[in-house]
């Protein structure tokens, strides 16, 4: 996919998500009469959608701001695990099937922004910043200091191996 093309489908698909869990928030914290009757419905107590509404914000929030990857990394799998439940009770409760499949959407939406998202949102393995994980090149010598115990990472034949090590 083209640049252009992979920052517009990005920015869409991030939008649609930001939208949903804010607005889905936003009515939670304020206690609509639907959205208590819905998760009522479902068999969750009320204190629990002060919570859910809660956190929807904040990962609404870390999607949108600069920076701050690993805490992107979080809102990505919180929303994608509060769809992915959602669904789960709506079909154990057996409710409407656009419950299912609207939730089912916003998860798939989810993932989407999460593979499209360009490189400065996302971890990069290799880094070396605070403490990180660095990538070993397989001409480099691989004895590797941790802790004051060295190691040298090796295949099952002895030769030495590419791959994470703690530094």
């Amino acid at each position: 996919m083209k640049s252009r093309a992979k920052a517009i489908a990005y920015w869409a698909a991030t939008g649609m998500i930001v939208f949903a869990m804010f607005s889905g928030g936003v009515a939670e914290l304020m206690h609509r009469p639907e959205t208590i009757n819905g998760m009522r419905e479902l068999g969750y107590p009320v204190y629990f959608i002060m919570i859910i509404g809660f956190w929807k914000l904040l990962g609404s929030a870390a999607l949108l701001a600069p920076g701050l990857p690993r805490v992107k990394e979080w809102a990505y799998a919180g929303i994608f695990f509060n769809m992915t439940g959602a669904a789960v009770s709506h079909v154990v409760n057996d409710s409407a099937r656009w419950h299912v499949g609207v939730t089912l959407s916003l998860a798939a939406i989810t993932i989407a922004s999460w593979a499209l998202r360009p490189a400065s949102r996302t971890l990069v393995a290799g880094r070396l910043d605070r403490g990180e994980q660095r990538v070993l090149r397989i001409d480099e010598y691989a004895s590797v200091s941790t802790g004051g115990v060295v190691r040298e990472p090796t295949s099952l034949h002895g030769q030495l191996t590419p791959g994470l090590v703690r530094s």
